[in-house]
């Protein structure tokens, strides 16, 4: 049909009998200002569904209809017109072949109307005829899933190890780490035999040489955190002269394991976003054999915005495996994560964006601050507060102000989506693949940013889910020191020593502490209690004096960081709780050890959180 004489869509869905002249005038006030597109804007304000979308388009292309026959379609489709069509090529142009029949291809389009999708097909399939077929972005879904499913899957599952299998944590040790570690084991068992208190002695003071090293790494990064505090002003100008009409489609992908309890949470906090609401391509990653979710989810009623992902049962069954699969399907420019139960500040996307406008390339993420809205649940919940307060109030500032490798956090990360998918997307195999990917990115000169906006969740209120949770941190702290350690000359090459020597003291270091921590506190309360003999022989003179600073500075910074993430927030109740804090931190010493043990026994194995506690009323 020529241009000139093709109906407007609002024109069609008003014809129709799809929506009335106000749902109409409505759609296009909001078009004027924010921009997109009307059919879009009509299914996202709820006056036009999803399917009568897609009809639309068909009438307003004067195309065929194919949805309503798509199953009988599939069965005679063509299957070797995929032969030379990826997986990428489908989804980027979201238009699957369907028949070619001599000159002319039948394509099965979800978006008709695209010279460069009509081009690109002309050319794969030397055609000089295209006739497009108007199907729904879901079915495109269901052919690309059904026909590329063994293709969408392993790459899913394995893409990260096929590209760069040195930085997949597919393989626990490498071949040279076994070696050293086999080394290791008889050079101890040797020292041990044949110089049993000295060596005990040498490797209490190497101990206390690395808490020395840490505590003034951290007390450094504390410091330049602070300055953040000072220094930074928001540019609320930026943000009132900001267009809708500018803002990209934005991704957001939502992982979710039996969390029905939070869907309703959820789908509220994404309307309550400052972001036009037809830009948001929001994914929803649900398990085949998550039922219950998928149920609650429907029950919640999300906008048309939304779509329903089922991701195939394999192993792993990781939250990053589950984030690559959606990562396909992802239609944005940029891209987020959030956890079922997370309460973003509706302003967080704008903030993003406009990090990723004001900033130079070589940008890939900016990580928004973490903080938790049922801190006064129990004491567990205060504690976990005052950690988090001050890891993404001054930790991560002072890591980003001294240009050193980010771990991201396991949520409220903002990709730019073509550079995610360039450095390969998650490890389903590394159980901290956010801090992974922070590292992977430096890695591959790429930075990583912070936003000053923060996402509430839920704190762990209940300890022994807290430790599946922590254990599971450190676990993958553990695997992401073994990958960028491969090759630790190497690394130091890539890094440069600032940020190689960072990366070994903040993700190495920290589960080695965890490990060495109860060992150390043991020792104190034997010499304490009981002032055995041998313990002078273990602890000179310089290795008492260290050990003295490090039990008194280290303990009063520990407790001076979380009053500093409490005054910052205002949680002035925290005061008191932040006493606790090296009680706190032996909790984690179980966790690393229990860490330790699946990192040899079960390295890939995911340890589910259990979410929605806080609405029970738990106070456990």
């Amino acid at each position: 049909m020529p241009g000139d004489k093709r109906p407007r869509l609002g024109e069609v869905f008003l014809q129709e009998g799809m929506v009335t002249a106000r749902q109409l005038e409505e759609a296009l006030t909001l078009q004027k200002k924010q921009g997109g597109r009307i059919g879009w804007i009509l299914s996202t304000l709820g006056y036009v569904r999803r399917i009568d979308l897609f009809r639309g388009l068909s009438i307003h292309y004067g195309l065929r209809f194919a949805t309503p026959e798509i199953d009988e379609l599939k069965q005679d489709i063509d299957t070797t017109l995929l032969e030379g069509l990826s997986k990428e090529d489908l989804l980027e142009y979201q238009a699957f072949p369907y028949q070619k029949k001599g000159n002319r291809l039948i394509l099965l389009n979800a978006y008709p109307g695209s010279r460069k999708v009509r081009d690109f097909y002309k050319g794969l399939y030397e055609v000089d005829e295209i006739e497009e077929w108007v199907i729904t972005d879901l079915d495109l879904i269901d052919l690309s899933k059904e026909f590329f499913s063994k293709k969408l899957m392993d790459d899913s599952v394995f893409g990260l190890f096929y590209r760069t299998p040195e930085e997949s944590a597919y393989r626990v040790f490498s071949r040279n780490q076994f070696i050293a570690n086999i080394f290791m084991v008889f050079i101890i068992a040797g020292l041990s035999y044949f110089y049993p208190l000295e060596f005990v002695a040498l490797l209490i003071l190497t101990a206390q040489f690395i808490y020395l090293l840490m505590i003034g790494f951290k007390f450094l990064l504390t410091v330049t955190g602070s300055i953040d505090e000072v220094v930074y002003r928001e540019d609320k100008t930026a943000m009132q002269n900001l267009a809708d009409d500018e803002l990209p489609v934005y991704t957001i992908l939502v992982p979710v394991f039996k969390e029905p309890e939070v869907m309703k949470t959820l789908v509220d906090a994404i309307k309550a976003f400052d972001y036009p609401q037809n830009k948001l391509d929001v994914i929803l990653l649900l398990e085949e054999k998550d039922q219950v979710t998928y149920e609650a989810a429907k029950k919640a009623r999300p906008p048309s915005n939304w779509r329903f992902l089922i991701v195939p049962p394999a192993q792993p069954q990781t939250k990053p495996k589950a984030c690559n699969y959606g990562l396909f399907f992802a239609r944005g420019e940029l891209l987020v994560i959030y956890d079922a139960e997370d309460i973003p500040e509706p302003d967080q996307l704008k903030k993003s964006y406009l990090a990723f406008k004001n900033n130079d390339p070589s940008y890939i993420c900016f990580q928004a601050a973490l903080n938790y809205f049922n801190m006064d649940q129990n004491l567990l919940t205060k504690l976990f507060t005052l950690e988090y307060s001050y890891w993404f109030d001054y930790m991560l500032p002072g890591l980003f102000n001294m240009n050193l490798p980010i771990p991201l956090g396991g949520t409220s990360n903002h990709f730019k989506v073509d550079k995610l998918r360039e450095i390969g997307g998650w490890d389903p195999f590394n159980t901290t693949e956010d801090a992974d990917l922070g590292i992977r990115a430096s890695a591959e000169s790429y930075r990583v940013g912070i936003i000053r906006s923060t996402t509430y969740e839920e704190a762990n209120s209940r300890v022994w889910n807290w430790i599946r949770q922590r254990s599971r941190w450190v676990k993958g702290y553990m695997q992401t020191t073994l990958v960028y350690n491969r090759h630790p000359l190497k690394m130091l090459k890539i890094l440069g020593f600032k940020k190689w020597f960072s990366f070994q003291f903040f993700i190495g270091g920290t589960p080695l502490i965890f490990l060495i921590n109860p060992i150390l506190w043991g020792l104190f309360i034997l010499w304490l209690v009981f002032d055995p003999v041998f313990m002078t022989e273990l602890f000179s003179d310089f290795t008492l004096g260290i050990s003295l600073f490090n039990f008194l500075f280290g303990n009063f910074l520990g407790i001076y960081m979380n009053l500093l993430g409490a005054f910052r927030r205002g949680n002035y109740s925290l005061i008191a709780v932040s006493l606790l804090n090296p009680f706190y931190w032996l909790f984690h010493s179980f966790a690393a050890y229990k860490a330790l043990w699946q990192l040899l026994y079960k390295p890939h194995f995911w340890e589910k959180t259990e979410h929605g506690l806080s609405k029970s009323g738990n106070k456990s």
